[in-house]
């Protein structure tokens, strides 16, 4: 008789207690069969697949080793925590990633007890991790805190504030630093693994801790003599860095992929010491899956895809991107004028600026994620008389808000900002949304702020900005296609602070700013359907207002409908403000202003969040129904 086939050891683990039951010799397995799972699981709902694939071994170990939820695991972006979702109770519900009310793509505390700090956006993990490690002290617990962060995300100046500031406070801190393209250290074999553990054990930890205690009674000169001695010794065996002169015990750099020297050096970690510890692990991102591991960006980000091929399906594109569009548009500039350039913070391809680079390698930065350093460099090249285009997404562009406004606004620099992925994004939800661009750039004075109905409009502003001199300018754009209009062969100057009309009416007037135009337009079709002769508009400019097309606007109808893609303070603040300051508020006019909902949504379809914001064509109508009291099956009887 047969033996039964044994039950997969995935099938056993449903949360990190279970794992933990395991042996050691059954993790590579486990590890196999969670890879395997991460696949099939992302080949069904897309995402990001290559950054878990690299961290599945890690993901194993520290779940094995730590008692998680006690035990705080705080993934930095997110990118790489899907294995950690399926261990943690979330593998019944890992083929909703991404999907309207399924799992989120980044961790989430509302999600689970095992995501102790959200993140979606790069660098956090260790100013969180030294948060909780604090409040810990105060309360007088003993358990452990590990921050992960990856050697692209070390390189925004957030990450090395918190490692300073650890290592002042001397904080029981644990950060594994995962280093999946080899930009701090190759990878590493048996006898770095074997170093690693020796460092990391009781030995070396009990020479620090004897010096430590030696200078209680000789003074702090000879504290530093015997610590520099004791770190210079270390130094011949492991190799001193930077994170020593930060404050940090380094370990390291270790095989990510090898549970025989990952366990033990985390089990080491775990036990010894007090003080903040640094963890190098080298790792593969796309490791074990062939497609991804021939893939140029490591199946970083993906659309669904066949398992057996890796082949991705991509819907079918009848327009342009609007990244795209911005990108080739601003190459057409540069091939004109060579003192255009373009500065990106680690998102060439995201931006488009990939394409910017192959035509003028030498005119392209990449500053790493350091959006903060990106607007100030900016503000230096054209103090020069260098034009820079500083192209950076909504949300990105957040962190750098002082930048903006002490280095740029203050000293009116004519820096450009094309600010991609504005207003909703669809499955990256609402870390990633490009809400609050608008409210928080036009309220700066001096400042310049567009917004492209479509793509042929992108790419008049693209040269509007080039052309522009007087001091800084934005415009945005979203994320997808455009909506298939014809193309000029190179965009015109638009003139500053000027809308256009497209349409005529004479009772319900329709101005929108961005992309929402489209709706406004099938909107005006349904009203003129049922008696209300309607005007759209394009604003063009948040910043500075069309003020000759506003009041024309209010005096000629008797309903005003604004549209935006942004938050409460946007578009429609100004417009109200300018009103109001005209008395155009006084007579009757009845305003509505359409905008992104005051919460942050969660992710969906972006079709489907417009349309629940109430800014598709259908929301549009009810709107200039309700202004005038009606419902719309009264207008049509």
């Amino acid at each position: 008789m047969s033996n039964p086939p044994a039950t997969p050891l995935l099938d056993r683990v449903r949360i990190p207690a279970d794992m933990r039951e395991l042996s050691e010799a059954e993790l590579p397995g486990l590890a196999d069969e969670l890879r395997a799972e991460l696949i099939d699981a992302v080949s069904q709902t897309g995402g990001h697949l290559g950054a878990g694939l690299g961290v599945v071994e890690l993901t194993v170990a520290l779940h094995y080793v730590f008692n998680t939820p006690d035990d705080r695991i705080i993934w930095d972006v997110g990118h790489q925590a899907y294995p950690h979702k399926i261990l943690t109770g979330r593998r019944d519900r890992i083929r909703t990633l991404r999907q309207e009310q399924g799992l989120s793509g980044f961790t989430k505390r509302a999600e689970s007890e095992y995501d102790p700090f959200g993140a979606a956006h790069s660098s956090t993990s260790i100013s969180a991790g030294l948060g909780m490690a604090v409040a810990r002290d105060f309360d007088g617990r003993k358990n452990h805190v590990i921050s992960v962060i990856g050697d692209g995300a070390m390189s925004a100046g957030m990450a090395y504030e918190a490692m300073n500031n650890a290592g002042a406070l001397d904080a029981r801190l644990i950060v594994i630093l995962n280093d999946n393209d080899m930009s701090i250290a190759p990878p590493s074999g048996a006898m770095s693994g074997y170093l690693a553990r020796l460092a990391s054990g009781g030995t070396y930890a009990g020479f620090r801790d004897f010096g430590k205690k030696l200078t209680g009674y000789l003074g702090k000169r000879v504290e530093s003599a015997v610590t520099r001695a004791v770190e210079h010794a270390r130094g011949y065996v492991t190799g001193g860095t930077l994170f020593e002169e930060l404050g940090f015990f380094h370990i390291g750099p270790i095989d990510g992929h090898n549970l025989e020297h990952l366990i033990p050096v985390l089990k080491n970690v775990r036990d010894h010491g007090d003080g903040p510890v640094l963890v190098h692990v080298v790792t593969q991102k796309g490791k074990g899956y062939a497609p991804a591991e021939a893939a140029a960006d490591k199946y970083h980000g993906v659309s669904k895809f066949d398992v057996i091929t890796g082949a991705q399906a991509k819907a079918p594109a009848n327009a342009p991107s609007y990244t795209k569009v911005f990108a080739q548009s601003l190459v057409q500039e540069a091939e004109l004028d060579d003192k255009i350039v373009a500065i990106t913070a680690a998102m060439p391809s995201g931006t488009g600026l990939d394409l910017f680079g192959e035509a003028f390698p030498t005119r392209m930065f990449d500053v790493g994620i350091a959006e903060q350093h990106a607007v100030t460099f900016a503000g230096g090249l054209a103090t020069e008389g260098y034009k820079p285009f500083a192209a950076i997404y909504s949300t990105f562009l957040q962190r750098a808000y002082d930048q903006v406004v002490h280095d740029i606004a203050i000293q009116n620099l004519p820096v450009r900002f094309p600010i991609d992925r504005a207003g909703f994004v669809g499955a990256d939800g609402p870390t990633h949304c490009g809400a609050f661009d608008v409210t928080y750039l036009a309220t700066l004075p001096g400042f310049v702020v567009m917004a492209a109905a479509d793509e042929a409009e992108l790419k008049h502003m693209v040269r509007t900005a080039a052309a522009y001199d007087e001091g800084p300018i934005a415009f945005r754009y979203p994320r997808g296609n455009g909506v298939g209009v014809e193309m000029p062969e190179r965009g015109a100057v638009l003139e500053i602070g000027k809308g256009r009309v497209l349409r005529e009416g004479t009772k319900v007037a329709l101005l929108s700013l961005g992309t929402r135009l489209a709706d406004c337009l099938t909107a005006a079709e349904e009203l003129e359907a049922a008696g209300l002769s309607t005007t759209v508009a394009d604003a063009r400019f948040a910043k500075p207002l069309d003020a000759d097309l506003l009041e024309r606007l209010a005096r000629n109808h008797e309903v005003l409908i604004t549209v935006e893609e942004g938050a409460v303070g946007g578009f429609a603040s100004h417009v109200l403000h300018h009103l109001a300051h005209a008395g155009l508020l006084e007579n009757g006019l009845k305003v509505r202003p359409l905008i992104l909902p005051d919460t942050f949504v969660d992710h969906a379809k972006p079709e489907k969040m417009y349309a629940d914001a109430g800014l598709d064509s259908a929301g549009i109508v009810r709107a200039v129904f309700g202004a005038l009291g009606q419902t719309e099956r009264a207008a049509r009887a």
